[in-house]
């Protein structure tokens, strides 16, 4: 009896596998299980690395696993466990130095606790932002990380109501807010903004004071791709600017393209020759005023005598420039890395101490301003 029924098992294993994964071509955990000779469940527990799983049983496992081709599918994963394994991090950049640190961190402290991250590069688009958190929320992750604080009414209502916890990179609100605040949309009540960074308008103001304190008079702001974080660097430079009683708008130069050394010293170029008497430059971001010190070399511009320029997030080289740049310093690793353990905190059911973290910034004085 016990053979006929060893003998007639795998004859129905091979076909309740091919039933199983007939309709969609996957192999699936109970073809690994069958094909192993244990429980689906103890090949989930060997697969997640669980420590109580023989490590032979392991080994068996994962042969068989790599065998088949077998590829978890997070999704039916999270259903069967209630819990996802995968955390969603949305950035707008993977080649702004400034967001692959604050990746770099969130990463490794999300798998230092189990969690694999899904990336999502919205281009600072709003739209693509959207179409990204729909197709994240398909895969229901244990939780988000989205940079900043200003999205679309559409992105707000897919997190409000994904009751997925969230938390936001590198803003603050200029003011404190509670830990939960109703939509005006509707009777929902959304947590946050649960949020770690800094007060990009109080970094805007202070590096405009610096300047300002060095005899500055006649400022200019110039800034390219004009996201919310640039916008709000603008705002301190103009509360600076008007408490000094030096304000004038036609020292704003806003151009939407995309920040690069190249636009930087086109910038340059075009506000040397159009406001001669011009005594600083504050760029929002390193990679213009970097393009800046390169075309005012190239023009024979001294800087800072004739011209101080400085810039914003202290990225790599900056302090290599000649004369090295003067600039805001951003804790770009260490917002990834609270981030990611402020989420952990939420994941698991409590309550941050800070909802909204404020690990400040730095102004570092060099010789260009």
């Amino acid at each position: 009896m016990d053979v006929i029924f060893a003998k007639d098992k795998p004859l129905k294993t091979t076909a309740a596998r091919a039933k199983n994964h007939r309709s969609t071509g996957r192999i699936t955990l109970n073809d690994v299980a069958m094909a192993a000779g244990v429980s689906p469940s103890t090949v989930s527990r060997a697969l997640r690395g669980e420590r109580a799983v023989d490590p032979d049983l392991v080994a068996r496992v994962l042969e068989v696993s790599d065998k088949l081709g077998y590829v978890p599918d997070p999704a039916a994963r999270a259903l069967a466990s209630q819990r996802s394994d995968h955390v969603t991090i949305l950035i707008p950049l993977l080649s702004n130095t400034l967001f692959v640190d604050l990746l770099e961190a969130a990463q490794r402290t999300l798998r230092a606790a189990g969690f694999q991250t899904l990336m999502g590069v919205t281009h600072y688009n709003a739209n693509e932002e959207e179409q990204l958190l729909r197709e994240q929320l398909h895969h229901r992750p244990a939780g988000m990380l989205i940079t900043g604080l200003d999205h679309s009414t559409a992105t707000q209502k897919l997190m409000m109501r994904s009751n997925v916890p969230c938390v936001h990179l590198m803003d603050l609100p200029d003011e404190l807010q509670p830990a939960h605040a109703v939509s005006k949309d509707s009777q929902e009540t959304m947590s946050g903004p649960y949020c770690v960074g800094f007060r990009q308008t109080d970094a805007g103001e202070a590096m405009t004071r610096h300047l300002i304190a060095q005899g500055k008079k006649r400022i200019v702001f110039a800034a390219a791709q004009l996201d919310p974080r640039v916008m709000q660097r603008l705002k301190g430079w103009r509360i600076a600017l008007k408490d000094s009683q030096l304000y004038d708008p036609t020292l704003e130069w806003l151009n939407p393209a995309a920040s690069s050394l190249a636009l930087g010293g086109l910038m340059f170029e075009q506000i040397i020759k159009q406001s001669p008497a011009v005594d600083a430059i504050f760029f929002c971001n390193d990679d213009l005023a970097q393009g800046a010190l390169l075309a005012a070399m190239r023009l024979g511009i001294k800087v800072p005598t004739q011209v101080a320029i400085a810039g914003f997030n202290d990225l790599t080289g900056s302090d290599q420039m000649w004369p090295p740049l003067t600039t805001v310093r951003t804790p770009r690793a260490q917002v990834g890395e609270a981030a990611a353990r402020m989420l952990l905190q939420l994941i698991q059911g409590e309550t941050p101490e800070q909802p909204q973290l404020d690990l400040g910034f730095e102004i570092v004085q060099r010789q260009s301003a």
